[in-house]
């Protein structure tokens, strides 16, 4: 990577969602924590059209092969809602960084996000964070069909947020633990299609409604005391309501053997809490550790 381009300007963080898989994507609030790993990009024009993507992003096994056409519609998407036409101009991407690309992990969000900023810094632009958002939502429906928002809005902004969807623009607060939490999160290397899984969900909403409504009302319960409990740093109780976020989504039937194994194993381990994260049926799980050597069990057993 040319290293006179300031890919530090252009970093985009991954995420966990701690609480509101899927049912935020029905205007419900989750809470969603960014991780500090991330994903850079460069820009370069060319003097022919077209359009070049290298992608240096470490990755879980055969992550790149699987989302490759996702991925592809969605730094297309991102470039066309910022005016860009590689048919036009030339256009070389190369994606870097140290976030490691699995599902759950919001690396398609950080993808395009970085590719904002990179357009940002190319162009010598003054795009706002917001508008900086804005285009990296506008990306994710190549690999969301129906992005929630809560990937794009947490690579943007970093910290942990608390975010909601609206028939306007989404809100969001930054929240803030009153001390440094320890977690572990593991992946089960399995690379699943958010719009595949969002869109079986929806299927199964609009078959039954009163099923889907039941399971979203208690989610809604839940994350309601959830917050009340991030702001008052009880962890074993925090624990609690991420093992009952849990059992919702497997009812809901996004979790997997290999998500529940995960989940058990580090349970086993001395994890106060634990669930999967993000998209399901695959990807990863978070496991709430709160001291070090609790934390080093719970990584050595999975």
């Amino acid at each position: 990577m040319d290293n006179e381009f300031p890919t530090d300007q252009t970093r985009a963080f991954g995420k966990l969602i701690l609480f509101g898989e899927h049912f935020v994507v029905y205007k419900v609030p989750a809470l969603v924590g960014a991780v500090s790993a991330y994903t850079d990009c460069e820009l370069e024009y060319l003097d022919k059209p077209g359009l070049e993507v290298i992608d240096d992003r470490p990755a879980v096994p055969r992550y790149k092969e699987t989302k490759k056409h996702e991925c592809d519609k969605s730094i297309n998407l991102t470039l066309t809602h910022l005016g860009i036409d590689p048919k036009a101009r030339g256009v070389k991407l190369t994606f870097g960084g140290d976030l490691c690309c699995a599902s759950g992990i919001g690396a398609s969000a950080a993808q395009v996000v970085s590719l904002a900023r990179a357009v940002n810094v190319a162009d010598s632009r003054s795009l706002s964070e917001d508008e900086i958002n804005a285009a990296g939502y506008e990306g994710e429906k190549g690999s969301h069909g129906t992005p929630s928002g809560i990937d794009n809005t947490a690579a943007t902004f970093g910290g942990l947020l608390r975010f909601q969807r609206t028939d306007s623009a989404p809100i969001f607060e930054k929240k803030t633990f009153p001390s440094p939490i320890r977690i572990v999160y593991a992946s089960t290397g399995i690379t699943a299609s958010t719009t595949e899984v969002v869109g079986d969900v929806r299927s199964k909403k609009e078959a039954d409604e009163a099923w889907f409504s039941g399971l979203k009302g208690k989610y809604t319960t839940l994350v309601e005391e959830a917050e009340q409990v991030v702001v008052g740093g009880d962890l074993k109780k925090l624990g609690k309501l991420m093992d009952q976020n849990h059992a919702l989504l497997q009812e809901l039937t996004v979790s997997c053997k290999e998500l529940d194994d995960l989940v058990d194993a580090a349970r086993a381990a001395g994890a106060v809490g634990a669930k999967m994260s993000g998209t399901g049926r695959g990807g990863l799980m978070i496991a709430l550790t709160p001291t070090e050597d609790i934390q080093n069990n719970v990584a050595t057993a999975l």
